[in-house]
């Protein structure tokens, strides 16, 4: 059964995430240091678990009482489709290995997902201030300033992105992104291999960037960057050219002038 609402209701419920999200992003700031935390493994995992529990310790309540009967989405590295309804997928720390290490490129991102389609996203990014929102239906925005993608139509010239999503990934996928990027360096101009995804969708979004790809299904790094780039105008498929949703294993979020080509360059190695 669906769980349709009307795009006034989601409008609404805006401002509260917006709010949430914030000071949320207060919690993880704080704990930013500008050298890097953690020798061993265990020390940067350490670290790692212990910025997602001080975030979600400020983020979840708010969330879940501001959309009653909505439901959490616990493994944030999870992937495939949700049940039905909906549901809050959340990364308390967007770029958590950079935010160890000591780097800048970070963020604290909250979505709604209604029936495996995200609905409204909030991504705010601490150190810098800037706050990207999306509703579903009523665009996307870098604080008051209105996204739209780039309106490059040659791939040549085009700035593209990509990077795994998550560490430990099985070998044929790292086969995949390697021969990925070895065919998108031969047909675009640069491209860039960083994580997390949702630094790089952001630029899709704002035109900066022309297009990310990503071979893999980590629901929590994409939903926040699909949201914002479909809704600046961008268009979000698999890498069969259907459109993306949280069950697809695959991902391309392109500007509409070079998604053809990235999509014909890319298909053969999905």
């Amino acid at each position: 059964m669906s769980t349709a609402m009307p795009f006034g209701a989601d409008a609404a419920l805006l401002s509260d995430v917006t709010t949430a999200v914030k000071a949320a992003g207060v919690t993880l700031r704080d704990r930013y240091t500008s050298h890097a935390r953690g020798v061993s493994l265990d020390e940067v995992v350490g670290e790692i678990h212990a910025n997602d529990a001080a975030v979600l310790d400020v983020l979840r309540e708010p969330l879940l009482r501001a959309r009653p009967g909505s439901q959490w989405a616990e493994d944030e590295l999870a992937g495939g489709a949700l049940p039905s309804g909906e549901w809050w997928v959340v990364d308390p720390a967007e770029g958590n290995i950079n935010h160890v290490h000591g780097m800048d490129d970070w963020a604290v991102t909250a979505t709604l997902v209604r029936d495996n389609q995200p609905v409204l996203t909030v991504v705010h990014l601490p150190l810098i201030g800037d706050t990207y929102t999306a509703v579903a239906g009523g665009g996307a925005r870098l604080n008051d300033r209105p996204l739209k993608v780039s309106a490059k139509t040659d791939l040549g010239a085009a700035l593209i992105g990509t990077g795994q999503a998550k560490p430990g990934e099985d070998e044929r996928t790292f086969r995949r992104i390697g021969d990925s990027v070895t065919a998108m360096l031969i047909n675009g101009l640069v491209v860039r291999v960083s994580v997390p995804a949702t630094m790089q969708l952001i630029h899709v979004a704002a035109g900066r960037m022309d297009a990310f790809w990503q071979f893999s299904d980590v629901r929590s790094g994409l939903v926040a960057g699909a949201l914002l780039v479909s809704e600046a105008g961008g268009t979000v498929t698999d890498l069969t050219g259907e459109p993306w949703n949280t069950a697809s294993r695959d991902f391309l979020a392109a500007a509409p002038g070079i998604h053809g080509a990235a999509l014909k360059v890319l298909s053969p190695t999905a």
